[in-house]
């Protein structure tokens, strides 16, 4: 039987998709593997959101024949996407396949087709693969494809083609599907899910009614959106939601009004402060993170001080911060006035320095309320406890090894803070 390896690279579509290619080969006669060592096939579904992350693919594939020159190696995802043909002309490469195909990975197997990678700029519909993996507690749902926005810092409009849509029957059978098979929460993933339903003449509202009115899952969390696209109406069914959980991700990559025009996001900073308030305002302690970039092309001392202010003075939770990469092939990495790499770090370390003290905050402010939490279907590798989440996206460990409370909603107390641990006790 041959044996196949899988690593994932990049955002929660990727690991949806990886989850995807695993049951295909695996309901095609191939073993999955947790050891390289043990592998026939090697997989890399890849990221290329940076040059960073397309070298580190090339040195994982080289590191894969340097170990065994037996092993086939196929490289997938969104470096597959861009270079296409090019990738072949390594030796440590045996198959080149694209974002869409890699949802049918046995068929290029079986078929011994090494490359295909068609043009996904002209692909209009969704590709509606059903997924149900069991093994995990809770459920990945990929509901949108490819993005219509041109960020000039950004190429994965190129690797992932035009904005999809999944249709609002397609997602709801497929939630309902994931609840008969004893899942309590579904994550809705995509690569720019407040663009769902453009192509359907729907917006997301409308799929959020439904999911509200036509499923028997317990509990939906949204992926990454951008402040715009939060509107009252998305608030409006938000807050009397019975299954939304209050966990909010924001694509904000700055807090200043000339580093966003320049990357090109249509939202003023000011804006989505007040909308930030607003949400602290409209749930009970809402994890708001969000994503930023520091560093970009031409942003000065004092543009990168309106950004800590701003963010330092903001409602968010948590805020994951990378330094700008130049990526070829984006506009911004043709424009003037790069910064120096120790600058960017340096301006990273500020804004996580940030992130860490509103997160520890917010923690604090979760010490004696009550919450729901979702159990593990596993104790913590490390503890040993049982550990889940709560719905505004706090792990949380138990003293206690209890498996019949696997996968079960149970109310806790979160109690105390120990060691980067968030303990609570069971009501």
């Amino acid at each position: 039987m041959k044996k196949f390896f899988i690593h994932t690279m990049g955002c929660k579509s990727n690991q949806f998709e990886s989850s995807i290619i695993e049951e295909n080969l695996e309901n095609n006669g191939l073993k999955k593997v947790n050891d390289i060592k043990n592998a026939n096939i090697y997989i890399l579904n890849s990221c290329s959101v940076t040059h960073k992350s397309d070298n580190e693919a090339l040195y994982l594939l080289r590191a894969a024949k340097h170990k065994n020159s037996k092993i086939v190696t196929i490289l997938t995802g969104c470096i597959a996407q861009i270079e296409k043909e090019k990738l072949l002309k390594y030796d440590f490469i045996d198959y080149v396949i694209g974002n869409d195909e890699k949802l049918h990975l046995y068929k290029y197997l079986s078929e011994h087709e090494h490359f295909c990678a068609n043009d996904i700029m002209q692909l209009d519909k969704f590709n509606k693969v059903e997924l149900i993996d069991t093994s995990k507690t809770r459920a990945s749902l990929k509901i949108q494809d490819g993005c219509d926005n041109r960020c000039t810092y950004c190429i994965i409009w190129k690797a992932r083609g035009k904005s999809r849509s999944a249709d609002i029957d397609f997602i709801i059978d497929q939630i309902n599907k994931y609840s008969n098979n004893g899942f309590k929460e579904v994550i809705l993933t995509g690569i720019h899910i407040g663009q769902w339903g453009k192509d359907l003449g729907l917006e997301l509202p409308d799929l959020l009614k439904a999911i509200e009115e036509k499923t028997t899952i317990e509990r939906y969390r949204l992926g990454s959106l951008n402040p715009t696209e939060i509107t009252n109406e998305l608030l409006d069914i938000l807050k009397t939601s019975q299954k939304f959980c209050p966990h909010f991700h924001l694509s904000l990559q700055s807090a200043n009004d000339k580093t966003l025009k320049s990357m090109n996001r249509f939202y003023k900073t000011q804006d989505y402060l007040n909308l930030i308030d607003k949400i602290n305002q409209t749930f009970e302690l809402p994890f708001l993170g969000s994503d930023i970039i520091t560093g970009f092309a031409g942003e000065s001392d004092e543009d990168f001080e309106i950004t800590r202010k701003n963010l330092e003075y903001s409602g968010l939770t948590q805020i994951h911060t990378f330094p700008y990469s130049q990526r070829e092939g984006t506009v911004g990495a043709a424009m003037e006035n790069q910064v120096p790499e120790n600058i960017k770090n340096t301006r990273a370390s500020i804004i996580k320095n940030i992130s860490k003290q509103k997160f520890n905050d917010f923690i604090q402010k979760n010490i004696g309320k009550t919450h729901e939490l979702l159990i593990e279907k596993h104790t913590d590798k490390h503890t040993k406890n049982l550990k889940g989440l709560t719905r505004n996206y706090l792990s949380v460990q138990i003293e206690s090894d209890r498996q019949d409370l696997f996968n079960t909603l149970q109310h806790v107390k979160i109690t105390k803070f120990e060691n980067n641990i968030i303990y609570g006790e069971l009501i």
